[in-house]
């Protein structure tokens, strides 16, 4: 079987729901570390698109109440955490001596929301094809982790569905794997993770604006569409009982397209991504992530924060 066959044959298999998100991330790991990516480009806009179309679809599974309180709940904590992250990260940059634009880049997809958040600052920043290839190198890499060890460490400590969808919606980098893992976790860390997640979003305007204003820069700032689509949905849900039959299979669409996006993701990171990120990238990434990671895991612990 060629590389070509090999691929759709782990697309549709992906798609079929007979595995789960973090089973099809990790069958995109192998194949894009095995094998030369026959349509690297095509896999990495249609896995954008079927993202922001995934998040939508979720949300003729979510009740709107339950998303007004998760997101209220953690619009403080996103603040605080968005803003403390950004610092800390371009100190870290500093300290290992990553090149400015790459260190802010890596610092912004930690802080905010991972590749999303990347796409739309490094225009602003004038950042090169290096750079954003090496941040989403890095962003990519540590998010891949993300899902396969946070549902363990959440089991492991006993977290609470809240507790651990507030969790993966402060420390884990992309939106694909925090939905992968709070779905893997439960129905309501879903919940609670995919609304604060996307809270988080739409720090990404104002951080970009407030980029362009002290780099001088004239670059648009595209304006995450697909979440507003995503609230409009759990209206939808909410109070518009007659089309409820149908809502369970958007729904269910939805989490077939976001297993199908993390194969896509997980295809797309290849060998020479790996070589490409370096050393001092990937540690900026590991130690800022950790720091992120624990600090909001033992405020959540101690119950400094909650929902």
């Amino acid at each position: 079987m060629n590389t070509k066959n090999l691929f759709f044959v782990g697309l549709i298999v992906a798609a079929s729901g007979l595995i789960s998100p973090p089973l099809a991330l990790l069958a995109g790991l192998i194949y894009g570390l095995s094998f030369v990516h026959p349509y690297h480009l095509d896999a990495k806009r249609l896995s954008a698109f079927l993202l922001q179309a995934s998040i939508v679809g979720l949300g003729f599974g979510m009740n709107l109440h339950e998303v007004v309180r998760a997101g209220r709940s953690g619009f403080v904590y996103t603040a605080i955490s968005i803003s403390s992250a950004l610092l800390i990260g371009i100190l870290i940059g500093y300290f290992f001596r990553v090149r400015r634009t790459a260190s802010l880049l890596i610092s912004a997809g930690t802080a905010i929301c991972g590749g999303s958040a990347i796409a739309a600052v490094g225009p602003v920043v004038n950042a090169g094809e290096e750079d954003m290839a090496v941040s989403l190198g890095t962003v990519f890499v540590l998010n891949s982790v993300a899902l396969f060890l946070f549902p363990v460490i959440g089991y492991a400590l006993h977290l609470t569905q809240d507790q651990f969808g507030l969790w993966s919606a402060l420390a884990i980098h992309d939106t694909s794997s925090v939905v992968g893992a709070t779905a893997k976790y439960g129905a309501e860390a879903l919940i609670v993770g995919t609304t604060i997640k996307l809270a988080r979003a739409l720090w990404i305007v104002p951080v970009a604006l407030a980029l362009a204003f002290l780099k001088r820069g004239k670059a648009k700032v595209k304006w995450p569409w697909f979440i507003l689509l995503f609230c409009l949905a759990a209206v939808a849900s909410t109070y518009v009982p007659v089309l409820s039959p149908v809502y369970p299979k958007l729904s269910a669409l939805g989490k077939a397209g976001l297993t199908v996006t993390l194969y896509l993701i997980g295809s797309g990171i290849s060998r020479s991504t790996l070589k490409q990120v370096g050393v001092r990238p990937l540690l900026q990434g590991v130690v800022l992530w950790a720091i992120v990671g624990t600090v909001s895991l033992l405020l959540i612990r101690f119950g400094l924060i909650s929902m």
